[in-house]
């Protein structure tokens, strides 16, 4: 009788606790790492939202800065202890060692569930920094590996306030190089600022640069270029030359531009002191740190030939990966599909000002974040180009350019040194 009392509580026990077991692993906890501090809150206020939905509860932790975090990222990785879901921070390169390293899950077959559903919600540029293709140059199995949570794209701007007061249409904003540089001296005139940028920081002038350079010769030409097949003394290439020679001379430029930082252009633009900036979608939230009340939109830089498309650089922002060994990587998943639902990508660009990946949620975002999320149909960047120029034919480039700038050296001597820096490295790599 002892015995049979004693077994039926064993198994009432092993009852509960089995029903609690699984209770237990039917709602897991979800971890992720992440260092966007300006996203902090939202992500939190989202956790809770989810958990009130579903049950399950996410646990957005926060590891500033980004170089931090990198290093924790890679550590983990190292411990085969990383969360449910991270971002890598990195080159292309590195994002490829963690797929090798079997580290990320591949999500193509989420992606084209449900006659690709999820895939499609995404603005199709946005995937593809999380996109690998048939035959690419890394070895990795075709798929998509990464979901983006944000884009980028990197544009022009105009005050509207500043465009009455000179005359122009605030809602036409100039399309041709021609129209824009005819600004230049009404800019002038009455004292204000043309074009602000970070041009001390020349990875900004190679931004615009390129822009020109698909817009005159196209992307095979531009790419070629890089494989050594062209010259930069080609005649489109001294064109591009030339454009950074026609807005000096038009009066477009702002004082001091080649040495001025991304946070002076800022401030001046923000400050209404200049017509135009040349500035990513990132401006929308240090703007509305500066000046809550600026008005302003976004537009493509004009182009300067109808022979090709304007391009500009842009493509996905911040990226999330699913831990492939996670015990709950089908939790994950499923939190991230939500994640980026229309609704969600709304209130994420409304709390934090950033671009949305889903194209979806046009419609419930403030209209100058529309115009920058739009130009992800002319976007592009040399991390999706697969080839890749000199970093010294890079740093002679962009120089040069500042020397034009300054009217120390015309775009043919330009256009001839960057051949000759590049001319050396060719020689370098063929004999390695």
């Amino acid at each position: 009788m002892l015995f049979k009392s004693v077994l039926l509580g064993c198994c009432v026990l092993f009852s509960v606790l089995g029903c609690s077991g699984q209770k237990l692993d039917s709602k897991p906890t979800i971890s992720i790492w992440h260092w966007m501090t300006d996203r902090d809150a939202a992500f939190q206020e989202l956790a809770k939202k989810y958990e009130t939905l579903t049950g399950v509860k996410v646990n957005f932790e926060l590891y500033a800065p980004s170089d931090a975090y990198a290093q924790k990222i890679r550590a983990a990785a190292q411990g085969i202890n990383l969360p449910d879901v991270f971002s890598i921070l990195g080159q292309k390169q590195d994002f490829v060692s963690f797929i090798k390293a079997g580290h990320v899950l591949d999500l193509t077959a989420y992606m084209e569930a449900d006659n690709n559903s999820w895939k499609n919600s995404f603005f199709p540029k946005a995937l593809t920094v999380n996109e690998f293709g048939p035959q690419n140059s890394y070895g990795i199995n075709p798929g998509i590996f990464g979901v983006p949570i944000d884009i980028m794209t990197i544009q022009m701007v105009y005050n509207k306030k500043l465009f009455t007061q000179l005359g122009l249409n605030p809602n036409r904003p100039p399309k041709t190089l021609s129209e824009f540089l005819d600004t230049g001296a009404k800019i002038q005139a009455v004292g204000l600022q043309g074009l602000v940028s970070g041009w001390g920081e020349i990875w900004m002038i190679d931004c615009l640069a390129n822009n020109y350079a698909f817009n005159l010769m196209g992307k095979d030409k531009v790419l070629a270029t890089i494989k050594g097949e062209v010259p930069y003394t080609d005649p489109d290439w001294v064109e591009v030359f030339t454009i950074f020679k026609q807005m000096k001379d038009s009066g477009i430029l702002a004082r001091g531009l080649v040495t001025m930082i991304n946070k002076t252009a800022e401030q001046l633009f923000a400050n209404e002191k200049a017509v135009f900036a040349f500035n990513g979608s990132w401006c929308a939230n240090v703007y509305q740190g500066m000046n809550p009340g600026l008005e302003y939109g976004a537009m493509l830089p004009p182009q300067a030939s109808d022979k090709f498309p304007m391009a500009i650089w842009g493509g996905a922002g911040s990226s999330f990966m699913v831990n492939a060994r996670s015990k709950h990587k089908e939790e994950a998943v499923k939190f991230l599909i939500w994640l980026t639902d229309q609704d969600q990508q709304a209130y994420l660009s409304a709390a934090t000002n950033n671009l949305p990946a889903n194209k979806n949620s046009l419609s419930k975002i403030p209209a100058v974040l529309a115009q920058f999320a739009r130009g992800m149909d002319y976007a592009t960047h040399p991390n999706v180009w697969g080839v890749s120029e000199f970093s010294l034919v890079i740093e002679a480039f962009d120089y040069g350019i500042q020397s034009i700038i300054i009217g120390e050296k015309t775009p043919e001597q330009v256009a001839k040194e960057v051949q000759q820096v590049k001319e050396r490295e060719l020689a370098k790599k063929r004999k390695n």
